[in-house]
C-alpha cells in the first residue's frame, strides 16, 4: 500500500502520495494539490521542492557526500579523469576500455570550431568579459550545426552532446585569447582534454609550448570536481529552458548565463578578490572580526556552502591539488597565497566558524589554483562553465527522455492590486 501524507485546512483534508527515493528524504507528491485543493505551496528558492526525478547526482549535505551515479566524488577525482566521468554522467555506467577509447576519440575529433565562428569573437569589444562571449558563441552554435538541433531525434541529441563537450574548451580558450589580444590557438588531437585546453590558453605561435603534467592533472581535477552538482541554479535553468523544447545550444547558453552570477559560478573569483582585499596576513584578524559582526556587510567568500552543512567533499581533493601546484610553481611567498593559508588555518580552528561549519569550500581552493596557473579572475567562471557543460547536458538528456516532462510553470503568491477599472489620462 502506498504511504500518504494528510494535509488539512479549513474543512478540507487531502491525502497526498509519498514517494521514496533510493537515497535522501522522502518526497510528498503535490502535483494534484492545486487541482484537488485549490491551493499552491510557497517555497522561495525551491529549497524544499523536488522539481524533477533524477538518477545522475546525489548530495547529502549533512554528511558532506557527493556521488555521481553512486560513485563518491573523492574516488572519481583520485582514480578517474574528466572524460571518463563525462561518460559516466552521460550514459550511467563507467565505460569499458574500448568504450572509453571510442568516446575520447569522438570528443577529440570535434574540438574544432566552424571557421566562420571566429568572426563572432571579433564582434565583441576587446575588453568584453569572457562569459559574455561564451553566452553569445554557444547560443550561436545553433546557427552553424543544424544537424543536431532536433531534440526529438536521439542521434541528434547525441551529436549535440559530443559537440558541446568537445568545443567548450576551444570556445573558453579563444574567449581568453581574444581578451588579451593574442591569436587563437587551434586544438590538437594528440593531447588530452585538459592539456589541450591549457595549450590553447597559453601557447603562442612564436614558440613551442609544453604542458606540465602536474598542471594538466590539476586542471583535469578542477573539471572533474565541477562536472555536476545536482539541481543547482544553472542546472535548473537548463532544465527549465529545455522543458519548452528549446534546442540544446540555447539551453546550455542559458545555463552559462545563470552561472555567471557571483552567488553561483562567480564565487571562486569573489574568494580570490577577497584574499587580495585582505592583502597581508596581519590584516586577517580585522577581517575575521568584520565577518563575525552581523551589522557588517562583509562576508568570508569561499567558506561554507548552501547545501553542505559539513566539509565540502570536493574541497579536500582541491586542497591536495592546490598544494601540488603551489609546490611545483614555487610561489609559496605570494602574499595572496600566504593570506589564503593563514585564513584557512584560523577559520578552521576559530570556534565561531567551526560551530557554524564555515569550512573552506571548493571555490576557495580552485581560485588559488587558477590564479597560480596564470589565469585572470575573469576566466574563473568560464572554466567552471566548461567543466559543468557535461552535467548540464546529462540533466538535459534525462529531462528530454522523461515521458512525464511538462513545460516548467512555477506559480506565485500574488500581493498586487486586485481588479480596478482603467481611467482615461485626462481624468487621472
Amino acid at each position: 500500500m502506498t504511504e500518504t501524507a494528510k494535509l488539512s485546512w479549513d474543512d478540507k483534508t487531502l491525502e497526498l502520495p509519498m514517494m521514496s527515493p533510493t537515497a535522501g528524504p522522502d518526497v510528498i507528491d503535490i502535483r494534484k494539490l492545486y487541482a484537488q485543493g485549490d491551493v499552491f505551496t510557497y517555497d522561495p528558492g525551491f529549497t524544499s521542492t523536488a522539481a524533477c526525478e533524477s538518477s545522475i547526482t546525489f548530495i547529502d549535505g549533512d554528511k558532506g557526500e557527493l556521488m555521481h551515479r553512486g560513485y563518491p566524488i573523492d574516488q572519481l577525482a583520485e582514480k578517474s579523469h574528466y572524460l571518463e566521468v563525462c561518460y559516466l554522467l552521460l550514459y550511467g555506467e563507467l565505460p569499458t576500455a574500448t568504450q572509453l577509447e571510442d568516446f575520447e576519440a569522438r570528443v577529440t575529433n570535434h574540438t574544432m570550431l566552424h571557421e566562420q565562428m571566429t568572426w563572432f569573437f571579433r564582434g565583441f569589444r576587446r575588453d568584453a568579459h569572457p562569459m559574455a562571449i561564451m553566452v553569445g558563441v554557444v547560443g550561436a552554435m545553433s546557427a552553424f550545426y543544424h544537424d543536431s538541433t532536433d531534440i526529438s531525434d536521439p542521434w541528434q541529441r547525441e551529436v549535440a552532446s559530443i559537440r558541446l563537450i568537445a568545443k567548450m574548451p576551444t570556445i573558453a580558450a579563444w574567449a581568453y585569447k581574444y581578451s588579451v589580444g593574442q591569436p587563437f590557438v587551434y586544438p590538437r588531437n594528440d593531447l588530452d582534454y585538459a592539456s589541450n585546453f591549457l595549450r590553447m590558453c597559453f601557447a603562442v605561435p612564436a614558440e613551442e609550448y609544453q604542458v606540465n603534467p602536474i598542471l594538466a592533472r590539476a586542471m583535469d581535477r578542477i573539471f572533474t570536481l565541477h562536472a555536476d552538482h545536482e539541481q543547482n541554479a544553472s542546472t535548473s535553468t537548463v532544465r527549465l529552458a529545455s522543458s519548452s523544447g528549446a534546442n540544446p545550444f540555447a539551453c546550455i547558453a542559458a545555463g552559462i548565463a545563470c552561472l555567471w552570477g557571483p552567488a553561483h559560478g562567480g564565487a571562486n573569483q569573489a574568494a580570490l578578490e577577497m584574499l587580495r582585499e585582505i592583502g597581508s596576513p596581519n590584516r586577517i584578524p580585522e577581517f575575521i572580526e568584520k565577518a563575525k559582526d552581523k551589522d557588517d556587510p562583509f562576508r568570508l567568500m569561499g567558506f561554507g556552502h548552501r547545501v553542505y552543512k559539513n566539509f565540502d567533499p570536493r574541497a579536500k581533493v582541491m586542497k591536495q591539488s592546490a598544494d601540488e601546484v603551489l609546490d611545483l610553481l614555487g610561489i609559496e611567498n605570494n602574499p595572496t597565497l600566504q593570506v589564503a593559508k593563514e585564513l584557512e588555518e584560523i577559520a578552521t580552528s576559530d570556534p565561531y566558524f567551526v560551530e557554524k561549519k564555515l569550512y573552506p569550500n571548493v571555490d576557495f581552493y580552485s581560485g588559488i589554483i587558477l590564479d597560480a596557473m596564470g589565469f585572470p579572475t575573469s576566466m574563473f567562471t568560464p572554466i567552471f562553465a566548461l567543466a559543468r557543460t557535461v552535467g548540464w547536458i546529462s540533466q538535459w538528456k534525462e529531462q528530454i527522455s522523461d515521458p512525464g516532462m511538462k513545460i516548467g510553470r512555477p506559480r506565485q503568491l500574488y500581493n498586487g492590486p486586485t481588479l480596478r477599472d482603467y481611467v482615461d489620462v485626462e481624468n487621472r
